[in-house]
């Protein structure tokens, strides 16, 4: 298995890109990775090569890029050419943590649709109070969404959970705004009606309140109302463990109680930490792309080479393809 990474994208790049690959190659069998980015600045960071090849490049995307123009015109760029490997076949899937429009950008452009999918969906798996956690797609690939892109993402997401996350038969959640059928707006409630139909687990509607309470498996959104939810639980964590701390340093008698319980409070806060599943993966593609986060360090760069080796070895992207060409027949007879 070859998986191509952009070396250059993210907030701590090349530095934790490359430090995570050379973990990966030295836990998973049979891996081998791609760099892909500038030579003299990932080669200081390469202690040990052996499974990891470079691609080089100086020209990279940043932030500030205008995703579709930057796809277009930097065409040797380093999330460019990253695609490219996979639009090649000399790479079976890639993994960027660089600018989240580009990646889309190429992954529709390079990489590709599945045939028979309207539009992809980013997708993250996000923690739960019981630790297995949920599937969440869309999250901002498109803002609009049809009845039928949803039930597209309910299908991926379900196939992406039994695959990948080995959760047998797994349900799936419509984000609403009630748990009633019949809530919401015509969109919502025709794609309540297209999943109830659909060969999924479908469970019915969910309220945003209980996400992380484990209400589903997986739970599907248009990519406005997902991306909201996904920023409000973002923030939300982080201020939650910021008044943590203002507490705990606001007296030398809370000073000793953290003292005390700060391990408790660190896994704690890696239990909430959804870098700890991997990255957001664009599923409705020719093959796994998955969107690292930003701020990766070389464990959330590691766990999202191995999210995408389960994606890989398990066929997500073929089964995908499977089940909607099997529904697309079934609906002609």
């Amino acid at each position: 298995m070859k998986i191509a990474i952009d070396a250059m994208g993210g907030d701590h790049a090349p530095k934790e890109v490359v430090l995570g690959a050379m973990e990966a190659v030295s836990q998973i069998e049979n891996l081998e990775i791609v760099l892909v980015g500038d030579q003299s600045k990932i080669e200081p960071f390469l202690t040990n090569d052996n499974n990891i090849t470079i691609i080089h490049t100086t020209e990279a995307i940043t932030a500030d890029d205008q995703p579709v123009r930057a796809v277009r015109k930097k065409k040797n760029a380093s999330l460019v050419l990253m695609a490219n490997e996979v639009k090649e076949k000399r790479a079976d899937a890639c993994i960027s943590a660089g600018n989240t429009g580009a990646l889309m950008s190429a992954g529709l452009f390079v990489v590709g649709r599945i045939p028979g999918i309207d539009r992809p969906a980013l997708s993250p798996t996000l923690p739960t109070v019981d630790g297995k956690g949920f599937v969440f797609l869309d999250v901002g690939a498109n803002v609009d969404a049809t009845a039928e892109h949803l039930l597209q993402y309910g299908i991926m997401g379900s196939i992406y959970a039994e695959k990948v996350r080995g959760v047998k038969n797994p349900t799936v959640g419509l984000l609403n705004v009630g748990t009633e059928d019949g809530k919401g707006n015509d969109v919502m409630k025709k794609a309540f009606t297209l999943l109830q139909d659909s060969p999924i687990n479908f469970i019915g509607n969910v309220e945003g309140r209980d996400l992380l309470q484990g209400v589903a498996d997986v739970i599907i959104a248009d990519g406005f109302n997902g991306n909201v939810a996904l920023k409000t639980i973002e923030g939300t964590a982080i201020t939650v463990f910021s008044l943590l701390k203002d507490t705990f340093m606001s007296s030398l008698k809370n000073k000793i109680a953290a003292g005390i319980v700060k391990k408790d409070l660190l896994a704690l806060k890696s239990k909430l930490d959804y870098s700890e599943y991997g990255g957001a993966g664009l599923f409705g593609l020719a093959a796994p792309v998955i969107k690292a986060h930003g701020s990766s360090n070389h464990t959330a760069i590691l766990n999202a080479i191995k999210q995408t080796c389960y994606m890989v070895e398990h066929n997500v992207t073929s089964t995908i393809e499977q089940t909607i060409t099997s529904m697309k027949e079934g609906e002609k007879e």
